[in-house]
């Protein structure tokens, strides 16, 4: 009854912790602007299920991209198991499900198969970290803590799927034993090869697999409340972020509502504008003038640096890294939430995205190629960050190099970016040979 007890209570603080992180973030997310992507439900849906759930695009580099299904299926198959755990943790049962016979000896099969899968995975991972030290890995934006994070999970995976097979291990020769409250159930392909590394002492034996039971669940309950600070919370955000995805052409942007409010005003002058908001803003200076599915964007960055290795501005040394956009707005966001649970949603720090995070340099080095937001395997889109602070840096402060002020002159006199006027457009038709 005592570990009934302390069973439940670790579940319940486990759940509540992860409720008040996930709040957190849902208010942070709502910080930006609201827009509408509930279009094309079908379409929708059918992104999500081909990119989120089908990996569709991981695979663009195949070793990362099999290893990686390989780790998600598994890891994800695997904790339906939890489902067991949970219901013994309870009731003070062991293997409730075992009544389904030799279809539970099917699933313990395959949780143990893909358990092995799954580690496979993760010390390829580990490799070309560690060992092989990919170029992607690295950048600016990746300091201490982003390196570790990956590492602490890929440490977590293989100290769960470890605890798993010694557990089942464990169990297995306690079955064999007949050990009372160990009923013969599960098929143990890959645990079995474990038992000659186990005592054969009864009483240490429960202790061993109690040991990984009780690791193995409080480690899948830790692990949980460690998504929310970390790039895997994408294990979840995925999906959403894959549902809400933009649907139109790569190369076609948005048009600003405000501004086409006014042109329609200038071309027909019986039109009336609708009223504004009065804080509203040309572009974006910082997260709140973004829309939440940016923002959500940002939290579902999965910071495998896919979308920097393709960016050709980085790739020819300029400073932009469509990685660090999408870490940099996470990381304002995170602060400006830490300011609101401090001192209230009125305060401001004087701090912005632009500038104290994102600098102009980088903004102004993307060629709007799109190549980031094709190579982005949950179809995060940080081109559209970076457009709508290029927005505000042109619209509501003027502040553009002098090429582009010449461009924007250009345009306003001569209809075209070059300095001739219109009706020098066509004389190298006319010039002799």
């Amino acid at each position: 009854m005592l570990a009934q007890i302390i069973f439940i209570l670790a579940l319940m603080v486990a759940i509540a912790a992860f409720t008040i992180s996930i709040k957190k973030i849902i208010r942070n997310i709502n910080l930006g602007k609201p827009i509408d992507r509930t279009d094309h439900q079908p379409e929708r849906w059918k992104n999500m299920l081909k990119v989120a759930l089908g990996q569709s695009k991981m695979t663009a580099r195949p070793v990362a991209g099999i290893m990686h299904i390989l780790v998600y299926v598994g890891f994800i198959i695997i904790n339906i198991e939890v489902l067991e755990i949970v219901i013994d943790g309870i009731f003070g049962t062991h293997r409730v499900f075992s009544f389904l016979g030799s279809f539970y000896n099917f699933l313990i099969a395959s949780f143990e198969i893909l358990a092995l899968l799954v580690l496979l995975g993760v010390f390829v991972f580990l490799a070309r970290r560690l060992v092989l030290q990919l170029k992607r890995f690295s950048g600016v934006e990746m300091t201490a803590w982003p390196k570790s994070d990956a590492i602490y999970i890929l440490v977590i995976e293989v100290l769960l799927m470890s605890a798993f097979l010694t557990m089942n291990a464990a169990d297995y020769k306690l079955q064999q034993a007949g050990a009372s409250h160990y009923a013969l159930a599960g098929s143990f392909p890959v645990s079995q090869f474990i038992l000659p590394l186990l005592p054969t002492d009864m009483d240490t034996l429960i202790l061993i697999e109690r040991f990984c039971w009780w690791f193995h669940i409080l480690g899948i309950l830790a692990f949980l409340n460690y998504l929310p600070f970390s790039k895997h919370f994408h294990i979840i955000l995925a999906f959403p972020n894959t549902w809400y995805a933009k649907l139109t052409p790569k190369g076609e942007f948005n048009n600003m509502e405000t501004v086409s409010h006014e042109v329609k005003a200038m071309l027909n002058p019986s039109y009336t504008p609708p009223a504004l908001d009065a804080n509203n803003k040309f572009g974006a200076k910082d997260v709140q003038d973004l829309n939440w599915v940016q923002l959500m964007n940002a939290y579902t960055c999965t910071e495998c640096g896919r979308c920097t290795s393709s960016c050709p501005a980085n790739i020819t040394g300029k400073l932009l890294s469509p990685r660090k956009i999408m870490m940099d707005t996470r990381d304002r966001m995170e602060e400006i939430g830490r300011n609101i649970d401090k001192h209230g949603k009125d305060y401001h720090d004087g701090k912005s995205l632009l500038d104290d995070y994102i600098s102009r340099e980088e903004i102004w080095a993307c060629t709007t190629c799109n190549a980031c937001v094709e190579a982005c395997p949950v179809n995060i889109d940080p081109l559209s960050i970076i457009l709508d602070l290029r927005r505000y840096a042109v619209m509501e402060e003027s502040n553009v190099t002098g090429s582009l002020n010449a461009m924007f002159s250009n345009i306003e006199n001569n209809g075209a970016p070059w300095k001739y006027s219109p009706a020098d457009r066509f004389n190298w038709a006319n010039k002799e040979d």
